[in-house]
């Protein structure tokens, strides 16, 4: 990361890697086909946290935009010390990446699922309607996410914080899915 902050992405080479990180070529390709996987499993991190921070919250009485709001302040904490032009990049990848598993070329057991374990609970404790697909629901929310980390990154936001416009969509799409399940 201090070498794709310092020289960027692009002119950040496999060999700067492994110069900084003290280890051979071999030992980085054992772990990963490209240095697009690295970025992709550094994006996983931050996501992680923000998952984290889901599942610590589930264990009080929450309220799911509460939920929402805090794992999105989380991520964009981590947004916030990186150049945007790798945070474009990490998101680009994580687009490929789904891309080649969708396309059945890789199998993937990663969880990057940032709020699916908070709607099964929301729909559990009913404060999400039953009818409700809390799986369709969980990826429409990971694709606000993706987008607005994107249009962010790009300053399209003006001075609303990321945390603040896509918990706004999240709630509103949630109410959405309540308000269609009620009918």
């Amino acid at each position: 990361m201090a070498l794709w902050r310092t020289n960027g992405y692009a002119h950040t080479t496999v060999a700067d890697i492994c110069r900084a990180a003290g280890v051979s070529r071999a030992l980085f390709y054992f772990y990963f086909p490209a240095k697009e996987d690295v970025l992709f499993e550094v994006g996983l991190l931050s996501t992680r946290a923000a998952q984290k921070k889901v599942r610590a919250m589930l264990d009080t009485d929450y309220q799911v935009e509460n939920v929402v709001a805090a794992a999105l302040r989380s991520l964009e904490r981590s947004m916030a010390r990186n150049p945007r032009d790798l945070i474009v990049e990490t998101i680009l990848e994580g687009y490929r990446h789904e891309h080649r598993i969708l396309a059945a070329a890789e199998r993937s057991d990663i969880d990057a699922d940032m709020f699916g374990d908070l709607f099964a609970k929301a729909q559990a404790d009913g404060k999400l309607a039953a009818q409700v697909d809390v799986k369709h629901l969980s990826h429409l929310a990971g694709m606000h996410v993706s987008e607005g980390v994107r249009h962010w990154a790009s300053g399209s936001f003006g001075g609303r914080s990321f945390s603040e416009v896509v918990t706004d969509d999240i709630a509103a799409l949630i109410a959405g899915f309540n308000l269609k399940a009620q009918q």
